[in-house]
């Protein structure tokens, strides 16, 4: 945390906003709406808290332009934003720092090129012919295998495995636990035996990636398995071998997406998607939360339920599946009185409701 404070107005002019009220307010800390006490700025991004409003402790609120109230509040075009740029205000180096250097518990073999001003923490083991760019940081027990190069201002957190012959970009940030260049799901029958096939390709992560906790991307078979830049996956996140996924996409946690499937740019998949392989994924689709993706997804499209239809009708057929059971005991009120019929009886006008 930065140990000084600043005063309201300071606070708006570096996050691009107007404030409503005392300018003079000293703020010391930003806080959510039911956590944050007196010296901290909070922040409304959804209608939902609005309530909030009237209890909060804070000293100030971030919130839209259109947004009416008595508390103190700098004004912002997107509130998410403005707590974006104000957690770097209190928050400007990120992460926990890491001491600068190369900790005497680290194995760092005599062949690999480490840039200036790159940290190593304790028990982390840096192969043959491994590259780290300048202000890189590996924490604690973080495993970089054999000829893999890594960018610069990198982060990766503990225990995070990078494995042999990979490509990481600059400002990359690599979750704990997450695994980079794992063999990928590759096997071919010979009787009733699983004959692995030998996974001997790559993984390319781009620039600006960041890539959640326990997440495992798979090397290619041949070729590679790439991640584009700017794109955000979420905590266990399964990527296939030579899956491509492109420019600024959003994955959510829990997603698996087979072998070999190609995803545009600007795609944003729910959690707990599933995506079978050697399909497309256009620029710009999206993909509900708990989706079967078995078949294209054309450019723009948004697609929910399983398997994957278009948003609208699959939004139909789960409000249709809800009223089944009451359509259910019509339907069988009707082939009652239909079967009466047929026996050249008269309807029982209480089918209904003996039904």
């Amino acid at each position: 945390m930065d140990a000084r404070s600043y005063k309201l107005s300071e606070i708006a002019e570096k996050i691009d906003g107007d404030v409503d009220g005392d300018g003079e307010i000293a703020i010391r800390g930003v806080a959510g709406l039911r956590e944050a006490e007196p010296g901290d700025i909070s922040f409304l991004a959804h209608p939902h808290y609005e309530n909030l409003l009237t209890t909060t402790r804070a000293s100030a609120v971030i919130v839209s332009r259109s947004l009416e109230t008595k508390v103190p509040i700098v004004r912002v075009d997107d509130p998410y934003l403005g707590l974006v740029k104000v957690l770097s205000v209190f928050y400007p180096t990120g992460p926990v720092p890491v001491p600068k250097g190369i900790h005497e518990l680290a194995v760092i073999d005599p062949s690999a090129v480490i840039a200036e001003d790159v940290s190593v923490g304790p028990f982390c083991q840096v192969g043959p012919g491994v590259s780290i760019g300048r202000g890189s940081k590996l924490t604690f027990s973080v495993y970089v295998g054999e000829k893999t190069t890594i960018g610069e201002d990198c982060y990766l957190y503990p225990n995070v495995t990078v494995r042999e012959r990979c490509e990481i970009g600059s400002r990359v940030m690599l979750h704990a636990g997450c695994v980079i260049g794992s063999d990928g799901f590759g096997y071919t029958r010979e009787k009733e035996i699983a004959r692995k096939i030998p996974q001997i390709g790559t993984v390319r992560i781009e620039d600006d990636v960041e890539i959640g906790a326990c997440s495992a991307i798979d090397r290619a078979t041949l070729g590679v398995t790439r991640v584009g830049k700017g794109s955000k996956l979420d905590n266990l996140v399964q990527v296939g071998h030579n899956v491509t996924i492109g420019e600024n996409n959003l994955i959510a946690g829990q997603t698996g997406i087979g072998g070999s499937t190609e995803i545009g740019d600007g795609v944003i998949m729910g959690g707990q998607a599933g995506v079978r392989g050697h399909l497309s994924i256009g620029d710009g689709a999206q993909v509900g939360a708990k989706t079967g993706v078995w078949g294209t997804v054309r450019a723009g499209d948004k697609v929910f339920g399983f398997p994957a239809r278009e948003l609208r009708l699959a939004t139909r057929i789960h409000g249709a599946l809800a009223r089944l059971p009451d359509m259910l005991s019509r339907v069988r009120v009707l082939e009652k009185k239909l079967a009466e019929l047929e026996k050249g009886g008269s309807i029982d006008s209480s089918a209904a409701d003996n039904s």
